[in-house]
């Protein structure tokens, strides 16, 4: 698999890395330990190098997870993972004091079974404590050696060019995909210029291009898509058109829409790394066989065509939690 380089710093990765996430926590039921283990060899024999974590996702449990299955090649691979939110539970709130960051940093040097963070992400901005204070921390980490490069992740322009001036950003990572063209309009054009990275989280909305889901899909009543406005029943059935348009393009590309979706992404910039999740080999396996689909620039132009004029329904967060945290 080709690399690609995020920032202006030398962080350099797979196209495709492997979210971790959903190996133990948010979708239900989570695959058995032997198995995530497998999963993640897999990506890594199939030429993935960069794999994210955080401390939310399951309170170390999946830093511990992922830091046993790389331990037989960790020095070949870039690890990120993030700090950010209180006692490392999303729901409680945010949390980015400067003793809170050392403390995450270093419970995710021993969960992980590591030396070194690779990537140490703000997993969202802390209205409380100045950027330039979470910036200068990082400083401080990375001079200690606990941490190579920082990001930021569901930042806005104003916190990304504060923290850029006190500590060069290598990435940011948010939600991006043909099920959300957020970032298009204000964050792409400005991480391009400051010479950033972006990583898209969820860039198989949630599984929802994979052509999977219908209206009628039932979610395990834990599973965190429950709580999502965008995957209601209702507002699966009016997005449908979105994944109807994505398989007819796929088809004609004698590709999957899963593989049309990432190759669309990757095929934006060549500084777009998108991180999808998976538990299953068979996912895995198709999600990289994206890495080998070159859209044209007559193909995206037929993409585009194609989907112009699709009105995508329901929010990505419920608004509560959007009153909260900075989201974009």
């Amino acid at each position: 698999m080709e690399s690609r380089k995020l920032g202006n710093n030398g962080l350099e990765v797979s196209a495709l890395g492997l979210g971790c996430m959903g190996l133990t926590f948010a979708y239900e039921p989570a695959p058995a330990e032997k198995d995530a283990i497998a999963l993640i060899r897999k990506a890594f024999d199939s030429g993935i190098t960069f794999f994210d974590t955080a401390e939310a996702y399951s309170q170390g449990g999946n830093e511990t997870l992922l830091g046993k299955a790389v331990a037989p090649f960790r020095n070949q691979i870039i690890l990120a993972t993030k700090f950010g939110f209180k006692d490392g539970i999303g729901s409680n709130g945010v949390d980015s004091r400067p003793e809170r960051i050392r403390q995450v940093a270093e419970n995710s040097l021993r969960y992980l079974n590591t030396d070194y963070i690779d990537l140490f992400y703000q997993h969202r901005v802390d209205p409380d404590v100045p950027m330039e204070d979470v910036a200068g921390t990082i400083q401080d980490l990375i001079k200690e050696g606990k941490i190579r490069y920082w990001g930021l992740s569901e930042a806005g322009a104003n916190s990304i060019r504060r923290a850029h001036a006190i500590a060069p950003v290598s990435a940011l990572q948010s939600e991006y995909s043909l099920f959300y063209r957020g970032p298009e309009k204000e964050i792409l054009p400005l991480v391009e210029e400051l010479g950033i990275g972006f990583v898209p989280f969820s860039p198989l909305g949630r599984g929802f291009l994979t052509g999977a889901m219908n209206e009628h899909t039932q979610f395990n009543p834990s599973d965190f898509r429950n709580t999502l406005p965008k995957y209601s029943e209702e507002n699966r059935k009016a997005n449908m058109i979105l994944v109807q348009q994505l398989q007819n393009i796929a088809q004609a590309q004698n590709a999957s829409p899963a593989q049309i979706a990432l190759a669309w992404l990757l095929a934006q910039k060549p500084w777009i790394v998108p991180i999808p999740g998976t538990t299953k080999i068979a996912r895995l396996e198709e999600n990289i066989g994206a890495s080998n689909i070159h859209l044209s620039t007559n193909d995206l132009a037929d993409i585009e065509s194609a989907l112009k004029g699709i009105e995508i329904v329901g929010d990505r967060y419920p608004k509560s939690l959007m009153e909260k945290v900075e989201i974009n």
